[in-house]
């Protein structure tokens, strides 16, 4: 049994709402942090939840109001229709979210902090819709240029192969935490991390079953590998109307997943990489990362 310390122990939110996403489908608000603070709406990747950015997020529960919320299918909201779980209904989802916080906790100027999937959803939302003050977008397969689709399409492929073999049913969490220890590209994440993301990804088997699956399954995880990279090609962050931060991995770590963005561009953009990380940046180093942002953020007058 693998034993990691510290356990990260997420407090009891704020406050819990639901929206409702495309097709009524619910999706769970939470509220933690200073509600009299400046506004930082948080979410998450592909076949993870909000919740396993507690590393990062809670360095900043003084200061903001953090709304955290999964992406259908994913963390705290249960289980739906394969067929809607697709980047187009996700940016849908995106704009009923927005509509529902300023409802549930009052109107008031909100920057996104999003992470891979998440991000290629904000840009896609962000294109035509002004519901955020700017946008710091962490590691996202975005690209202000066309990149070669056959790279595209094999990339996708491959990942979206590698989640439909993944191992959905767990006896315990720790056996899922133990194969996290074991994966050389989660093995720079800080102490606790692989717990937290088992204790955030799994939920107990429905119907009295024994044990554990994921709370997104892994055809769904697999669903959105095959999509999202299209959709990231798509996606232009230079076009954007607010104002945007990308924090990427260090390019030149082996597991940095994917360059957050075409180099060729960085002259183009407010672009920071984090050195000596991967695509997990915010779960190795979250004060670098939190010092990036609060820099962006300040020169923005958003703190």
């Amino acid at each position: 049994m693998v034993s990691e310390s510290p356990r990260w122990e997420i407090p009891r939110p704020l406050a819990v709402r639901e929206a409702q996403g495309a097709g009524g489908a619910p999706i769970l608000l939470r509220r933690h942090g200073n509600p009299d603070g400046p506004r930082l709406v948080v979410s998450h990747a592909n076949g993870l939840a909000a919740d396993a950015y507690y590393p990062f997020w809670s360095l900043l529960c003084d200061r903001f109001d953090l709304i955290l919320y999964d992406f259908r299918n994913h963390g705290w909201n249960p289980v739906g229709d394969l067929g809607t779980h697709n980047m187009s209904t996700f940016v849908r989802d995106n704009r009923r979210v927005v509509w529902a916080i300023d409802r549930y906790f009052g109107d008031k100027p909100k920057t996104g902090v999003f992470h891979s999937l998440s991000a290629v959803a904000a840009v896609l939302q962000a294109v035509s819709d002004t519901a955020f003050s700017a946008l710091v977008l962490f590691d996202p397969p975005t690209s202000g240029r066309d990149r070669d689709s056959q790279d595209i399409r094999k990339l996708a492929h491959g990942l979206a192969e590698r989640a439909r073999k993944r191992r959905d049913r767990f006896e315990t969490r720790e056996e899922l935490t133990e194969r996290l220890v074991r994966a050389r590209a989660l093995e720079r994440l800080v102490p606790g991390a692989a717990e937290l993301i088992a204790r955030t990804t799994l939920r107990p088997v429905p119907g009295g079953g024994r044990g554990y699956e994921l709370r997104c399954p892994r055809e769904y995880e697999a669903r959105v590998f095959e999509e999202v990279y299209s959709s990231a090609v798509a996606s232009d962050v230079r076009s954007l109307w607010c104002p945007t931060k990308i924090i990427g991995a260090d390019p030149t770590v082996p597991f940095s997943f994917l360059p957050s963005v075409d180099l060729r561009d960085v002259v183009a953009l407010d672009y920071d990489f984090v050195p000596e990380t991967t695509h997990f940046l915010q779960l190795e180093q979250p004060q670098a990362c939190m010092d990036l942002m609060l820099d962006f953020l300040g020169k923005q007058k958003l703190v």
